[in-house]
């Protein structure tokens, strides 16, 4: 029995991936033990996920080499067939996104009762019933309602655990976790995680969790192993790889936490703010059942008594989980929603419906810009970088001629770090031709080009990998010393909030729960709900 615990669950062997001429992963090797966990960890192109992909043989038309060798058998030399019984069966796997990996024309129940018939040649009624008991030791409420359910109706957290429940459908020796929880909110992310670690001990099956988040990390893996850029650079227990690094990647990556580095002087007091709300009131028109519906609308109240101040060279921060009111209060900052109470910004309120395109509204748009968290969807595909960057002085100054909207568009690029010296061409260029935090940076010019008081940061750094989130913090410091710029931070990471914000506001169900000082709100949170949020933002021991 001792032999048969000492033995890898896994070894993979001199592992490397192929597509064409260019080679993503190579000469990988590492070991994972039965019931061990094992991170691996890297950045957006280490060839994580494509490592185990390539495990399961899943890697599209890519050239594998190597061995991996599961219980003795070579993974990478069985015939299709052969895979077909481990894929799902020996090694399951969670997706980063469960909304996109579950099928939206089945209910929950039908898709893990599919799992347990192929896999466990269970009859009909037989499936049904496990797949309850597989949702209920997930811990989604209410299970047997649940399992009627079809994905889009359930919450991201409960669509999580069902997919944890359907890799568990047919006891896998080992799961692949890739990105378990970077589309979860920080206390969700905390509850699958934890759910993961209970599941793991009372099953007794091993995890390869895949990941750029090195808080997660600490908190759930036994051994960590480091990519870059296709090489296994590091690799070790994760309290000796985090206490002394030796590679010079791996040390870049534990260094990439968020630094504070922002003007703490406050305003004076007679400074009037650039942003302010007094009982902000935001609601949405919901259908009412029967005929009432016919002549009458219901109410769902999104944003309820939102009272903030904004001061000139600031940072707010408006922390809370998905559905907690702060994207739709920053639309209703951004004049993008009717609302009631009072909203001011640089002094002046939107023209009511504020959506309208009125003079005054449109000379407003220019005091207050956004920028989104996925740039890759906000900057159009179609047009270049000197249309993306110029198109708000189209709007805002059209008597400018194109030499002085170039020169406009240049200076606003430069200030961002973005030169014709570093990018030869870069005016004519198109957002796939740069990488996440490049483009990032694209939409910082975008926003500033047109002068304004305030930026609107909505999630701005959640789609970018550490090192990355690092320096795109680091330019929004900058250029909040060196313009004077106002911040509304909208973000759940709390570690972001730290490093920069000066005033923090807490939501939850479009209620202010709690606002003070960034040290006084997160150093000594009174409210019970900030309080969690803290604690599952804290770095907890591995396992």
């Amino acid at each position: 029995m001792s032999n048969e615990v000492n033995t890898p669950l896994l070894q993979v062997r001199d592992l490397s991936v192929r597509f064409g001429a260019k080679e993503v992963v190579r000469g990988v090797g590492f070991d994972i033990a039965p019931g061990e966990k094992l991170a691996l960890v890297g950045e957006s192109g280490s060839g994580k996920t494509i490592t185990a992909l390539s495990l399961l043989r899943l890697a599209g038309e890519a050239k594998i080499t190597g061995q991996a060798l599961l219980r003795g058998r070579d993974l990478l030399s069985l015939s299709e067939r052969e895979m077909r019984g481990v894929r799902g069966g020996e090694i399951a796997m969670v997706f980063q996104e469960p909304m996109t990996a579950l099928n939206p024309l089945m209910t929950i129940g039908q898709q893990i009762a599919e799992v347990l018939e192929l896999k466990k040649a269970l009859t009909t009624a037989q499936s049904a019933q496990v797949a309850i008991e597989l949702l209920a030791k997930t811990g989604i409420p209410e299970p047997a309602r649940r399992a009627n359910s079809f994905p889009h109706q359930l919450s991201g957290g409960q669509r999580q655990r069902a997919m944890i429940a359907m890799a568990l459908a047919s006891e896998p020796a080992l799961l692949l976790a890739d990105e378990p929880t970077t589309a979860l909110d920080v206390t969700l992310r905390g509850q699958i995680l934890d759910l993961l670690s209970d599941l793991q001990r009372s099953s007794g099956m091993a995890v390869l969790l895949i990941t750029h988040d090195l808080n997660l990390v600490r908190r759930f893996a036994d051994r960590v192993a480091v990519m870059e850029q296709g090489v296994l650079v590091e690799h070790g227990s994760v309290a000796e790889v985090f206490r002394t690094p030796q590679h010079a990647y791996t040390q870049r990556l534990i260094a990439s936490q968020p630094r504070r580095d922002v003007v703490e002087a406050e305003s004076p007091e007679d400074t009037p703010p650039v942003v302010r709300t007094q009982n902000l009131r935001v609601v949405y028109p919901t259908p009412l059942p029967g005929f009432r519906g016919w002549v009458k609308k219901g109410e769902f109240v999104a944003v309820q008594g939102a009272t903030l101040q904004l001061p000139p060279g600031r940072t707010l921060g408006v922390v809370g989980e998905s559905g907690s009111g702060k994207s739709t209060l920053a639309q209703a900052i951004l004049g993008l929603l009717p609302h009631g109470g009072e909203l001011a910004v640089a002094g002046q309120g939107w023209e009511q419906p504020a959506m309208r395109n009125t003079p005054a509204n449109q000379r407003l748009r220019r005091q207050v810009q956004v920028v989104f968290q996925d740039p890759f969807s906000s900057l159009s595909p179609r047009l270049t970088v000197e249309e993306i960057v110029g198109e708000g002085l189209k709007v805002h100054e059209p008597a400018l001629d194109t030499a002085a909207r170039r020169g406009r568009v240049e200076a606003a690029l430069a200030e961002v770090g973005l030169t014709e010296v570093q990018f030869p061409g870069l005016l004519a260029r198109y957002p796939h031709e740069f990488s996440g935090g490049q483009r990032q940076r694209l939409a910082v010019a975008r926003a500033l080009i047109v002068q304004p008081r305030v930026l609107v940061l909505d999630e701005p750094t959640s789609a970018l990998d550490v090192t990355i989130q690092q320096q795109v913090l680091g330019l929004l410091q900058r250029l909040q010393k060196d313009k004077g710029l106002s911040y509304l931070l909208i973000t759940h990471d709390v570690d972001v909030i730290r490093a920069m914000a000066h005033e923090v506001l807490v939501m939850k169900d479009g209620e202010v729960l709690e606002s003070g000082g960034v040290g006084q709100v997160l150093d000594a949170p009174r409210h019970p709900y900030t309080q969690r949020l803290v604690a599952a933002a804290a770095v907890l021991p591995g396992g």
